[in-house]
This record gives structure tokens, sequence and C-alpha cells, in this order.
């Protein structure tokens, strides 16, 4: 543990599961603080997910719109789902990019690891940039309806810092890979 970190951990004391469904599970747990009082928490326990900034020849993001139940609103985001189990994320990113857009990368690099709501859910998102894309055939889920489209990614960065994409994962994932493209 970092020394910054000393005085801060909450100690795990015992957690009782309140819902288990099939993408995710909420626990309420007990945790002694710092000061040695108890206190209750509620986590959202999420295998986690992969996500990809797939990023064409031309310089455009290949992106998907779909409705999204809890805002009631159609968004626009880059492809991601969740692990399956035990999968890794980057064969996770690779199915999902392939699923959702029909295409499949030869490079991918990774952008890191976004935490979408670190107060209650323990969910991971792993982010990737991909690269040297080849279209195949989309195969999306049985359940997923969504449209594919692309943007330029400098026109997609300036609608993101305008608040017109409110997806958190898209925008950690696009800006990283803006920023590691102007590097070079």
């Amino acid at each position: 543990m970092d020394v910054l970190d000393a005085g801060l951990v909450e100690e795990p004391i015992s957690s009782e599961e309140i819902f288990n469904g099939k993408i995710v599970h909420l626990f309420r747990d007990t945790v002694r603080l710092p000061n040695g009082k108890p206190a209750t928490r509620e986590v959202i326990r999420h295998v986690g997910a992969a996500a990809v900034v797939p990023l064409t020849d031309e310089g455009n993001v290949i992106l998907v719109r779909q409705y999204r139940y809890p805002f009631a609103q159609v968004m626009l985001e880059i492809p991601a789902g969740k692990l399956d189990p035990s999968e890794e994320p980057l064969v996770c990113a690779r199915r999902e990019l392939l699923e959702e857009t029909g295409y499949e990368a030869a490079e991918f690099v990774s952008l890191g690891v976004f935490y979408p709501s670190v107060a209650v859910l323990d969910e991971k998102i792993h982010l990737y940039l991909a690269r040297n894309l080849t279209f195949r055939a989309a195969n999306p889920d049985a359940d997923e309806f969504l449209h594919v489209e692309q943007r330029p990614l400098n026109e997609l960065v300036e609608d993101i810092m305008a608040g017109g994409v409110p997806d958190g994962k898209t925008q950690a994932a696009v800006l990283k890979a803006w920023n590691i493209l102007q590097e070079k």
C-alpha cells in the first residue's frame, strides 16, 4: 500500500448478496472504517468488459448507435461488450469489434483500464485502439439492435469536448487514442 493511502482503507467485515442477475450482482457489505466504526457499502459486481476505438486508414472512427434503456436514449458509442467467463480482455475486444461492426483489426494498442463508477460498481473496462481494419461481416447478438457509422476522429473529439457524446468509456478511450496519435 502506498504511504499516501494510509488511513484511508476500509476493511471488509461481512457481505450479503441482495440480487444475482444475468449481468450484475448487488451486494450489501459491512466495512470497518479507518476510525474503527462500521459502515454499509452497496456494491454492484460486474465481470468486466472491453471497448475498442476502431480507426480506419482514413482517420475515421467506427461507432455504433444503440438505444440505452436506463437513459431512454439512443447513444453513440465505441464498440464494447462484457467479458465471457475467464475470457481475456483482448479476446473480448476482438470479438465485440467483429460482432458489432463487422471489422477485424491487425493491430490493437492498449489504452488502459476505465472504471465507470468507482463509488458503487467494480466493473473494469479494458480500452483499446484498433488499426489496420478489414471489413468481414457484422454479427450482432440476437438482442442487440444498432447502427454502425463512421466519424472523423478530429470531429468526434470536438463533439466529445462540446458535450455531444455522454458515454464515459467512449469519451475516455477516444481522447486517449487522440492523445497517443498526436504524440506521433
